[in-house]
């Protein structure tokens, strides 16, 4: 609209474009458009056909003129509006001689903006239909679906390629030039089935896809259809997907009818006209579109016959697509009124007749082992589809199951529904929670440093005068000085100090050494200040005094090593041990001692995060959630980026209730390590507890696409190595075999777009064949058609998993398996791939004593379709029940356990620790021996060995007990190890060699009291008075608690005669 500055001010009205319109008669009305101004009427526009989709240009300009002095007023402008009416014009009937019109709507048109100084503007208005007008169901307030339809399809010959690249095409019809049907920069890409949402994207589904797609007969669209989604669409959008998770994409074949030549010649209309030919449906599941930062859907689906109930079961849609457009779709598909590529002779009325084929040839095409009805189940649901058991009402859609029709198509939002949060937002809000602490710099200073500069100024002093006295006297008076008197000795040091003195080097070393000594004063004594009084002052230098002589003696004794008697040598215990020798203690359930050990481990490696990530799991063991979480934090301020200890502050913010911190952590090791089972496990269970069920189902998902990916790269290995099975090929196909698989960018709101490029492949042998039969017999040839619409179901559908399928094939070595210097070893077998990702999440969890989060996993593995009870499901339970003493239980899971896998060593070596605890040595005795005699070692040998051991001391089988003992000790050396290989030497009389072992059993922990006993024992058969009355003080003053073994102390001493000073 503009206004133009000249006599008269005339204002023009320009009335471009026209949308969703529709007439009386007929989807493509004839209209015009009427301008009123003042009660003045301005003009009409020309007579413009509006398009099947509801558009119509008009191009209308008309205008008026104000004078501000009479006529058209700034008054009149102000209040009064331009009213644009909106007529369609009726076709004539029979002897009818005027045209008839009917009024579809009114629209305003507000002229303020041109009295508030704007020259010219543009608007957009709605269109108020008048009572009884068809626009008034579009304008009721009730938006309406519009299915998208996918028409043209071609047929492609077997062996036929599809170029490369492979363009998109407009999904319009009646383009001439053939060029024009392709999208400008628009092609389609291939990727891994593997990365696929769709049905057929298994690893045994891939070379059925390659047959379908590249090699057999198919029909293909590679089309592209766009909508534009307005933010309250989108908001919409997102509710019907959350309300129904299937929606429908339905198939079937429209008759290319030909139009019969001449003015006079009439349609034959046939039966079959009305009625919807292989009418198949393919569910697809929207759910993935509300995961955060997912903005695709792509994969294979297979078609299914449409059958009513079964559709509305599904997807809450209680009618077809089809039902309104499908007579119009065939009218439109007579030959003359849309482009066919596929145009074919009128058939005869008994369709179904010239469709028959062999039975030999339906089964050559179908595809074995394909799920058949009357339970198809659906790949992205648990829940079997149900087909209704008279399949007579649609026979020919029956059809696509046996051949195992599917339709690729792609899904793709320019914008994620749901955004995802960025990794650096994730990595902040760690940061903010727990800030990163770099190791503390050494000190160059402290008393130790000055004590150490101290000691080598006494040194460098000490050989400066021992190389004066040797320029004196020579070296040769220091050989003979042991035989010179004390005159002599006198004499020179008189001469030696006189020559110090004389030369100055007195003053000099005294110089030299104030300075060290000065650092020392503040350092080491902290006296910075000045002494208030002189006795303090006294007091101070005396006590200065002693230490500097003391210390000057220290490094004259390291400066002169020959006459300083030799330390005794000690056995470094390395981080490993103890880490082994805490695990011992945890076990036997000396907390005291186990903590004792965790905290040496920190001491000496305070910046090691995996001693704190091992203390951790201590204190979650003795259910200190509180010391734990500290740990987890410690290790997460050491390095941010160290999954473990993300995941890990993750369960214990979510035992201690902190949920949005345990997101944070959770989200943030799922985008450090999107390959990481357990975090995706992890997450999942994080939104069941928040009951988000479409963000759990996305992390169970995501998690089982990274379990599967790792164990096609297992197997792909293996098969390299072995060399006996041919190299499986990665990352999908080549690009002219592959899915349509490509990103249209666009910048609306939200664009959805559905590609549907290679739809019926291979498994449409019997729709192939019927092609090849009727262009035989100048019969009517179909044309498929796909249409895609989104329901607004009034009930909703709990999201179900969808897990792969057990692999049968083990692996020799497990991928999942943690380092030990990590996370705690388990009673478990850990050697085999698990074949779901709970029972990889459980086996983590166990490792770090999470076992308050355990039993949620495992509810999962027990109601996963390839999980469910198995002999580890059954360990892991009997391992948490013997953690609670709860031996009966523990006994009836190891029961069954036993019933799955009879010849597993981890079944009889937990069933040796639980009869072990209850008491029952005799059936532990008899479970270890089974244990160690089976080829591969259970998972824990360490325990096992040592409990078998001390069974064997018990029931005085020496030699038994000393063979037992020498296995654990080559193995994984302690002092519990090496004292049972004492024990056992000295029952045998074997002192020598039960000295040697209890020996090395003191030197990695003398504070053991039966390691003192039994030394003392082993020093009194051997009559060593000395070394008998040392090692009983020590036995003493550790409080030996076995009163049996200090009465036999007791009775050796009276029969020796000595070793206890009491005496």
């Amino acid at each position: 609209m503009e206004q133009v500055s000249s006599t008269g001010r005339p204002v023009q009205i320009t009335v471009t474009d026209g949308y969703d319109l529709k007439g009386f008669k007929g989807d493509t009305p004839v209209t015009f458009i009427r301008a009123e101004f003042n009660q003045v009427v301005l003009g009409d526009s020309a007579k413009i056909a509006v398009s099947p989709e509801g558009t119509a240009k008009y191009n209308f300009t008309c205008s008026f003129e104000f004078n501000p002095e009479g006529g058209v007023t700034l008054h009149d402008l102000a209040h009064k509006p331009v009213f644009l009416t909106m007529t369609e014009v009726l076709p004539k009937e029979k002897k009818q001689k005027e045209e008839k019109t009917m009024i579809l709507g009114q629209a305003v048109v507000d002229l303020l903006p041109l009295l508030e100084g704007e020259s010219s503007f543009e608007t957009m208005v709605p269109l108020h239909p008048v009572p009884g007008s068809p626009l008034e169901a579009l304008r009721s307030g009730i938006k309406k679906d519009y299915p998208i339809f996918f028409k043209n399809g071609t047929l492609k010959l077997g062996g036929e390629r599809e170029p490369v690249p492979r363009p998109k095409k407009w999904p319009i019809a009646n383009i001439l030039a053939p060029g024009a049907n392709n999208i400008p920069d628009a092609f389609i890409v291939g990727g891994p089935y593997e990365e696929e949402e769709g049905e057929l994207n298994h690893p045994e589904d891939r070379e059925f896809r390659n047959q379908a797609e590249c090699i057999k007969k198919r029909i293909t669209w590679d089309l592209e259809s766009r909508c534009y989604l307005d933010p309250p669409a989108v908001i919409s959008f997102q509710k019907r997907i959350a309300d129904c998770r299937f929606w429908p994409v339905e198939i079937t074949r429209v008759p290319l009818v030909t139009v019969p030549k001449g003015k006079s010649a009439k349609f034959e209309k046939t039966d079959d006209e009305g009625r919807l030919s292989f009418h198949g449906v393919a569910y697809v599941n929207m759910v993935p579109l509300l995961y955060p930062g997912v903005k695709r859907i792509r994969g294979a689906f297979h078609v299914y016959p449409y059958l009513g109930s079964t559709v509305y079961e599904k997807t809450k849609c209680s009618f077809s697509l089809f039902r309104d457009t499908g007579h119009h779709l065939i009218q439109n598909n007579k030959i003359g009124g849309i482009n066919s590529p596929v145009s074919k002779p009128v058939i005869s009325k008994n369709l179904k007749e010239e469709k028959t084929v062999k039975e030999k040839d339906m089964e050559a095409r179908s595809r074995p082992g394909d799920v058949q009805a009357p339970s198809i189940k659906s790949q992205s649901s648990d829940t079997p589809l149900e087909v209704e058991p008279s399949l007579c009402n649609n026979p020919e859609g029956q059809q696509y199951v046996e051949a195992g029709t599917y339709i690729v198509l792609e899904i793709e939002l320019d914008k994620a529904l749901v955004p995802k949060r960025m990794p650096e937002e994730l990595a902040r809000r760690v940061k903010e929670m727990i800030p990163p602490r770099p190791p503390l710099t050494r000190r160059t200073g402290g008393a130790q440093k000055a004590v150490s500069d101290y000691h080598m100024q006494i040194k460098n002093i000490s050989r400066a005068i021992l190389n004066e006295y040797h320029r004196m006297f020579g070296k040769q008076a220091v050989k003979v000085g042991s035989d010179l008197d004390s005159e002599t000795l006198e004499e020179q040091k008189c001469q030696l100090n006189y020559e110090l003195n004389c030369s100055g080097k007195y003053f000099a070393f005294k110089e030299q050494l104030k300075h060290a000594v000065v650092k020392i004063v503040r350092e080491k004594y902290l006296k910075t200040t000045a002494f208030e009084s002189q006795e303090e002052l006294q007091k101070f230098i005396s006590e200065l005094y002693v230490f500097l002589v003391d210390q000057m003696h220290v490094a004259l004794n390291q400066a002169m090593p020959d006459d300083v008697q030799g330390t005794p040598s000690t056995i470094y215990t390395s981080s490993e041990q103890l880490r082994l020798f805490a695990f011992e203690a945890e076990v036997n359930e000396n907390y005291e001692m186990a903590t004792v050990y965790y905290e040496e481990r920190l001491v000496r490696e305070p910046q090691n995060l995996e001693h704190w990530l091992d203390y951790g799991a201590f204190c979650l063991l003795t259910e200190d959630n509180i010391k734990a979480q500290e740990c987890f934090r410690k290790a997460l301020s050491l390095n941010q980026n160290h999954i473990h200890s993300l995941l890990l502050c993750g369960v214990l913010a979510v035992l201690m209730e902190n949920y949005e911190q345990a997101e944070i952590f959770f989200e943030d090791a799922t985008c450090l390590e999107p390959t990481n089972v357990v975090a995706w496990t992890l997450l999942g269970l994080y939104y069941e507890i928040q009951n988000n069920d479409i963000r759990m189902e996305m992390a169970f998902h995501e998690g089982f696409k990274q379990l599967q990916a790792r164990v096609l790269q297992a197997q792909v290995t293996k098969q390299r190595s072995t060399g006996t099975v041919e190299y499986v090929e990665e990352g999908g196909k080549d690009d002219s075999c592959l899915g349509p698989w490509g990103i249209t960018s666009g910048s609306s709101t939200a664009a959805v777009k559905v590609e549907v490029p290679a739809g019926l492949g291979a498994p449409l042998s019997i729709l192939d064949e019927f092609l090849d039969e009727s262009s035989n017999l100048q019969s009517e040839s179909h044309e498929p058609i796909l249409s895609v619409q989104s329901q607004d179901p009034t009930t909703s559908q709990k999201p179900s998993n969808t897990f792969m399928k057990e692999i049968p094939s083990k692996k020799e070595a497990s991928e999942c398996q943690e380092s030990s210097t990590c996370l705690h070893p388990t009673l478990y077998s850990v050697s085999q791939t698990p074949a779901t990702i709970f029972m990889e999440t459980i086996r983590f969890l166990m490792k770090v004593n999470a076992v308050q989060y355990v039993h949620r996993v495992l509810a999962h593995e027990l109601l996963c379709p390839h999980g469910g009870p198995s002999c580890e499901y059954y360990l892991v339970l009997a391992q948490t029940h013997l953690l609670k003493k709860d031996f009966a239980k523990a006994e009836e899971y190891l029961q069954q356990a036993a019933q799955m896998d009879y010849l597993n060593p981890n079944v009889w070596g937990v069933k040796g620790h639980l009869y072990f605890l209850s008491g029952n040595h005799a059936e532990a005795k008899a479970c270890y021996e089974r244990t160690i005699s089976f080829v591969v070692d259970a998972s824990e040998m360490h325990f096992i060995f040592l409990r078998l051991g001390q069974i064997y001391l018990e029931e005085k089988e020496y030699e038994k007990a000393k063979k037992t003992y020498l296995q654990v000790c080559k193995r994984s050396p302690s002092c519990l190890t090496w004292l049972g290989l004492g024990i056992a030497c000295y029952k045998l009389d074997e002192l020598t060699e039960a000295e040697d072992a209890l020996s090395e059993a003191n030197a990695l922990n003398n504070y053991n009291a039966e390691v003192w006993a039994y030394l003392a024992l082993v020093c009194l058969k051997a009559g060593r008075q000395l070394e008998a009355e040392q090692a009983y003080k020590y036995t003493m003053k550790l409080k030996l608690k076995d009163e049996s073994l200090l009465a036999e102390i007791h009775m050796v001493q009276e029969t020796v005669g000595f070793g206890n000073p009491s005496f």
